[in-house]
């Protein structure tokens, strides 16, 4: 063999050796030097405090029934709280639930009452608001389907001839308007849960209104009857309404008005054909005097 082909053999063997040197070390520290400028940093996470099974509406919130888990802090909702002790902690004893908790939902503060409360509607009432009850029937009060956190709107009839005056003798003068909108239900009866789905016809009503809502209540239970028009869920407009009247009913006269009677005239027959008539003079002795008798021929001639 030849010495050239010798040496260009083990050339060959060499740089053969050589290159799998190089991608057995140089390679993987360049892939993962790769891999680490691409690798997407590690979201932040944040304590947050969850119910560790369903807890019903009036539960009592104590460790037994909570937990604390991680999220991600843009999952986090605001006002989770953040230890099991700002929860159970609190002064009077562990709070209630205000509404029914499903499992690993987070608690939040509108949702549970203060510390050592009780499952009483004035644990609901918002900020700056009061609870008022108005009486119901079966019809007015929405047919047993208004449930505790429906939206409802308060509708007033009345008969504005009870009033006095020279309007009084004329009969009833009815008229409905709107008192107020879009009010929260808290309860119906003594039912104030709003996780509850069981319509049950009810005598009163308790609603949330502003103070000033308050009083317009309580002079148009005075007034007239009150019924409650229950709103599509989630609907929150206000309509521009303006009261209705009788009148405005249609096929309704005011009472003691006129009434028009439509009278059918006949019209007179005359014969076709008048009698023709003439006149007679009759003398007796010094007296005349003329008589008109009929026309044999039927011609005035």
């Amino acid at each position: 063999m030849r010495v050239g082909t010798i040496i260009s053999l083990g050339a060959s063997a060499v740089l053969g050796v050589g290159a799998l040197l190089v991608a057995k070390v140089w390679l993987p520290s360049v892939s993962q030097s790769q891999q680490a400028k691409t690798a997407a940093p590690a979201e932040a996470t944040v304590p947050v405090v969850v119910a560790n099974a369903a807890i019903p509406y009036g539960g009592k919130l104590d460790a037994a029934h909570l937990t604390l888990v991680r999220l991600p802090a843009t999952a986090a909702p605001q006002g989770a709280f953040s230890t099991l002790e700002q929860v159970t902690a609190q002064n009077g004893g562990a709070p209630i639930a205000l509404v029914a908790l499903a499992a690993h939902e987070p608690i939040l503060p509108g949702k549970i009452s203060g510390g050592g409360a009780r499952p009483t509607m004035a644990a609901q009432i918002a900020d700056g608001m009061r609870a008022y009850t108005i009486g119901v029937t079966d019809v007015a009060g929405g047919g047993g389907h208004v449930l505790p956190g429906d939206r409802v709107d308060v509708v007033l009839a009345r008969d504005l001839s009870t009033m006095g005056g020279s309007e009084a003798a004329s009969g009833k003068r009815l008229v409905s308007n709107i008192v107020i909108q879009n009010v929260r239900v808290l309860g119906m009866d003594l039912n104030a849960d709003p996780s509850s789905t069981q319509a049950a016809v009810a005598h009163t009503a308790t609603l949330e209104v502003s103070v000033q809502d308050a009083e317009r209540l309580a002079v148009a239970t005075q007034a007239g009857s009150l019924s409650l028009a229950l709103r599509r869920t989630g609907a929150a407009e206000v309509a521009a309404v303006r009261p209705v009247t009788q009148g405005d009913l249609g096929g309704f006269a005011p009472a003691g008005a006129p009434r028009v009677i439509a009278v059918r005239r006949r019209a007179a027959v005359r014969p076709a054909v008048e009698a023709a008539r003439r006149s007679v003079i009759v003398v007796h002795g010094d007296a005349r005097s003329s008589v008109e008798v009929p026309s044999e021929r039927g011609s005035g001639v």
